[in-house]
């Protein structure tokens, strides 16, 4: 499907050690740049820190990827995994998209799930019409979830996956029960890939670097123990 639109990026990032000083987020609002942090330490191995971003365009993503690295996070932090997706409209909904994604807008739910996705060239090559109704099958079952909402971004040609797919909610055992309910829809034979999954908390920036130790000063070692010798 041909069309402009705007772009969404998800970065996964490693934290390896700090320095002082860093953990500042100056320079995202300056490309109409929204960025979202969300911590994933202690959820996914090796893995402390989830960008998640919107931009106008790859090149506005990119300069609010590097004003991250000029802050000095660069020193500690290593890219582990980078999705970058185009937000269209769906060639299975008439409805036109709204140009505010609901994953960007309003007040942010406390978890996000990020994950790539791929389908099989059989799905591509199925008539029109047939996967019209596999997917409306599979849209019945995500709308019997209202509390978790769902972004889909393409992805073909500017990655190794079609698809960006991301959830928002404040029920992760409500979004485990639709994943669970979606498994049993005829649309689930056309899935060649859907991982690696990303679970994030959201939290403030400064309050997330603050948890990995960025930014504070370094500390002093302990002195060791004095003991005085006594006559006796």
């Amino acid at each position: 499907m041909a069309g402009a639109g705007a772009f969404v990026d998800a970065v996964q990032g490693l934290a390896e050690g700090h320095d002082q000083g860093q953990g500042q987020d100056k320079d995202h609002g300056r490309h109409e740049v929204r960025t979202f942090a969300y911590a994933t330490m202690g959820l996914r191995p090796s893995a402390d820190l989830l960008l998640w971003r919107l931009g106008p365009s790859v090149e506005a993503l990119e300069e609010a990827a590097a004003a991250v690295l000029r802050s000095g996070a660069g020193r500690w932090m290593e890219v582990t995994h980078s999705f970058l997706g185009l937000l269209q409209g769906s060639p299975y909904v008439e409805r036109r998209a709204p140009s505010e994604p609901a994953l960007f807008s309003g007040e942010r739910r406390p978890y996000l799930v990020v994950y790539p996705f791929t389908k099989s060239a059989d799905w591509y090559l199925t008539p029109r019409e047939v996967r019209q109704g596999m997917m409306n099958e599979h849209m019945r079952v995500g709308h019997a979830y209202p509390q978790v909402d769902q972004l889909l971004a393409n992805s073909f040609g500017l990655g190794d996956h079609d698809f960006l797919v991301a959830y928002e909610t404040d029920d992760l055992a409500a979004f485990s029960s639709l994943v669970r309910d979606l498994r049993s829809t005829e649309s689930r034979r056309s899935v060649l890939a859907d991982t690696p999954i990303l679970v994030g908390v959201h939290r403030p920036l400064p309050d997330l670097m603050r948890m990995l130790g960025a930014g504070e000063p370094a500390r002093e070692p302990a002195p060791e123990p004095a003991f005085l010798a006594a006559d006796g």
